[in-house]
């Protein structure tokens, strides 16, 4: 390795400085000499230089639109390929990890520093993570908090989910806000070039992909856990008799469970394919269409089913169960530019008139313009004016487009479940 060095000799012989400035030191000539050594290339190791104690750049992002980023990983390695969508959560991470709406997609966190409260065994919202991987700009170097398990990077490495950072997440945003929602591919693997990459992007589409089977349970089983003590906050008194409530996993969020099961409510959760005969011969007060990963449009056997129980029981839809009800009743979604992905998401409820920041997390949504007459829309979000939930009181259907479980308000959407409580009892006194 080649390398410049510099000997530098200092002696009281300058004196043109010293005879300005009194110096006190012995009259006696001393001297010292300083040697830097630079590198012009690498290669230290050979001659046994220490290694640079800072990761080096490993990782690729590669986005269909051509742009290549630069980025270091943590995590799973290997390459993978997904929807890159942007979400505005300030916390949260490990939920978000967890929640099945994000199968195959990376999600991109807008907030830069992520991993400082590591994670733990309380906060997952399912059985694994579905995401295809994270992008974050800053990975935090050590954890705190007194619930924490392990570190973010652990985690995810035991989970086969790849993870990137030191990457300008700001500016891919801006990209995709202005682009909308790009397919890329996240790479640690140098023999791939990045035109192999940028083709495999584009090769790649996620419209029209059934991915509500990915993330289903496989049978159905009954919901027995019970809410914990530090997050009861239910005031309705719970029935005797318990309201037996099935519901549709298509994905759903343990959280959706635990706040049914808050109000009292007997849980069946049965798979997306389950028939709706079978459903109905459970005799059940109510039914729940969860939220899922996807487009509704690719899943037509569950819109099938919905429309088999519309009018038979009262219904409650939650995200990609809100778009199955609009398109169960006769109306239309539609792929939005770049979704909603977030805890900060204001939404106006047209009934009362109250605003609250809701949760959501889809790429989807219903257009009001399609529906028939008789259904009504109850919410709207605020930041685009886009339906965000349903209502046709004839049939007992009530939807949300956004996590009414999810409580970042903390607690502004939670009055959702008690309003699907009453309409059961209405219906069971009705019946």
């Amino acid at each position: 390795m080649a390398t410049t060095a510099m000997d530098l000799t200092l002696t009281n012989q300058l004196s043109s400085f010293a005879s300005k400035v009194q110096l006190n030191r012995s009259p006696k000539a001393r001297a010292f000499t300083v040697r830097c050594s630079v590198p012009l290339s690498s290669g230290g190791a050979a001659l046994g230089l220490a290694e640079r104690p800072w990761k080096t750049s490993d990782a690729r992002l590669v986005l269909e639109d051509g742009s290549v980023w630069t980025a270091k990983s943590f995590g799973a390695s290997g390459t993978q390929v997904g929807e890159v969508v942007f979400n505005t959560s300030l916390t949260g991470y490990q939920e978000i990890l967890t929640d099945p709406s994000y199968a195959g997609q990376f999600v991109l966190m807008t907030n830069p520093h992520i991993g400082n409260t590591g994670v733990n065994f309380d906060d997952e919202e399912s059985r694994q993570c579905f995401l295809a991987g994270l992008v974050i700009r800053s990975l935090s170097i050590s954890t705190s908090n007194w619930r924490c398990a392990e570190t973010l990077g652990d985690y995810l490495a035991e989970r086969n989910i790849m993870g990137i950072y030191d990457v300008d997440t700001r500016a891919i945003t801006r990209r995709l806000r202005q682009d909308g929602s790009l397919i890329g591919v996240l790479s640690t693997e140098d023999s791939k070039t990045n035109k192999e990459l940028l083709q495999l992007s584009r090769s790649w589409d996620i419209v029209g992909v059934d991915l509500i089977s990915g993330v289903s349970c496989k049978t159905p089983y009954e919901w027995i856990d019970k809410t914990k003590s530090d997050w009861e906050f239910n005031s309705i008194e719970r029935d005797v008799d318990a309201l037996h409530v099935v519901a549709y996993d298509f994905g759903i969020k343990l959280n959706i469970l635990r706040r049914l099961a808050s109000y009292g409510c007997k849980i069946t959760v049965v798979p997306s394919t389950w028939p709706a005969s079978e459903t109905l011969k459970m005799k059940p007060n109510g039914v729940l269409f969860s939220n899922g990963p996807g487009d509704p449009s690719a899943v037509p056997y569950a819109v099938e089913t919905v429309k088999e129980i519309l009018g038979k029981v009262p219904v409650f839809g939650i995200c990609m169960g809100h778009q199955l009800l609009g398109q169960a009743l006769g109306g239309k979604t539609f792929k939005m530019k770049f979704g909603h992905h977030g805890g900060n998401h204001p939404v106006r409820n047209l009934r009362s008139g109250h605003v609250e920041i809701s949760a959501q997390n889809h790429n989807y949504a219903v257009d009001p313009a399609s529906l028939p007459e008789g259904v009504e829309v109850t919410h709207v979000n605020l930041n685009d004016g886009s339906c965000a939930g349903l209502a046709y009181p004839a049939q007992n259907i009530m939807s949300l487009q956004y996590h009414p479980e999810a409580s970042p308000g903390p607690h502004d959407s939670d009055y959702a479940f008690q309003e699907f409580i009453e309409m059961l009892k209405r219906a069971k006194q009705n019946a």
